[in-house]
C-alpha cells in the first residue's frame, strides 16, 4: 500500500501551501521596497530643508514662549544668532572626536539680558587644553554676539556611555543635565554650535558641526524588489513545469507505446488454451 500513487488532490496540497506562502512573501517584499522608496523621498526632502537652514542668514533665536514647541524636525540646524555674556566659570567639557582629533567640546553658558541662558558649544579643544587655565586668553569678556546652528539636546549619552555628572564626565550635550549640574536657571532647551571664528590663542575651534544623513534607501529598495522578482520567477518556473506535466498526462493516447508498460496483474501472464 505504501507504493500506491497519491491522488491528484493530495499531491496538489503541498504545492498549494507553497504557492500561498510564496505570494505572501512576494507582497511583503514589494511592500518593503515601496517603503524604502518613500523613506528615500522623505530623506531627500529633509536634506534639502537642512541645507536651506544652514546656509540661510542668521536669525535671532526662537522666543522663550516658543521653546516648548521646538523639535528636531522643525528647528534643528537653523542658523541663529544670540547676544549675551559668557559664564566661563561654569563651562562643561564634553568628550568629542573630530577632524582635529580627540578632545572636548567646550559648552559655555551665555547669559542674556532678559535673564535666560543659552548653552553655546564654542567649539573643540584638544585633550592637552582641557584645563581652563590654558585657554584664558581665548575667553571673551563682556557682551558678545554669537552665531551658529541650533541643535536639540542630547539626553541619551554618547559613545555607548552614559553621562556621569557626579564625576563631571560628559559624553553628550544633555542640556537639562548640564543646567542642573552647573546650577543654571531659565535655560533654553537647545544649544548652539558656534560658527567658525578666528583661531585666536586658546580659543576653541568652532564650525566643526558634521551634518550627515545616511541615505542608503535606494540600495535597500532595489534589494527588496530584486528578491521579489526572483521569487516571482521561481513561481513561474514551478507552475510552468507543473502545467506541462499535467498536459502531457492528459493528452497521452490510451493505446500508446507506454500502455503495455502500465499493464499489471494477472492479465500479463494469462495463457488461454484451446478447447
Amino acid at each position: 500500500m505504501d507504493n500506491e500513487p497519491r491522488s491528484p488532490a493530495r499531491a496538489a496540497r503541498p504545492r498549494l501551501w507553497l504557492t500561498v506562502v510564496s505570494l505572501v512573501a512576494f507582497v511583503a517584499l514589494m511592500a518593503l521596497g515601496v517603503w524604502q522608496v518613500e523613506r528615500r523621498t522623505g530623506k531627500l526632502a529633509l536634506i534639502d530643508r537642512v541645507e536651506q537652514r544652514v546656509h540661510a542668514p542668521a536669525q535671532p533665536i526662537p522666543s522663550r514662549e516658543s521653546w516648548p514647541a521646538i523639535t528636531a524636525a522643525s528647528d534643528e540646524y537653523r542658523h541663529v544668532s544670540v547676544h549675551g555674556r559668557f559664564l566661563h566659570d561654569r563651562e562643561t567639557l564634553v568628550q568629542a572626536v573630530t577632524e582635529e582629533g580627540p578632545g572636548y567640546w567646550v559648552l559655555t553658558p551665555l547669559e542674556r539680558s532678559d535673564g535666560t541662558t543659552v548653552l553655546i558649544n564654542r567649539g573643540f579643544v584638544p585633550s592637552e587644553r582641557r584645563d581652563p587655565s590654558t585657554r584664558r586668553d581665548g575667553n571673551p569678556t563682556g557682551e558678545v554676539a554669537v552665531s551658529g546652528l541650533l541643535r536639540v539636546t542630547e539626553p541619551k549619552g554618547g559613545f555607548l556611555r552614559d553621562n556621569l555628572p557626579q564625576h563631571n564626565r560628559w559624553y553628550s550635550r544633555d542640556v537639562v543635565a548640564i543646567a542642573v549640574a552647573r546650577d543654571l536657571r531659565n535655560v533654553a532647551p537647545f544649544f548652539i554650535d558656534a560658527d567658525a571664528g578666528s583661531r585666536s590663542a586658546g580659543a576653541p575651534i568652532g564650525g566643526l558641526t558634521v551634518i550627515r544623513f545616511p541615505n542608503n534607501h535606494l540600495i535597500y529598495a532595489l534589494t527588496w524588489f530584486a528578491l521579489a522578482f526572483m521569487l516571482a520567477g521561481r513561481l513561474f518556473v514551478t507552475f510552468r513545469g507543473g502545467l506541462f506535466r499535467r498536459q502531457r498526462f492528459v493528452h497521452e493516447p490510451a493505446g500508446g507505446p507506454d500502455a503495455s508498460a502500465r499493464r499489471t496483474g494477472s492479465d500479463a501472464g494469462t495463457i488461454v488454451e484451446p478447447t
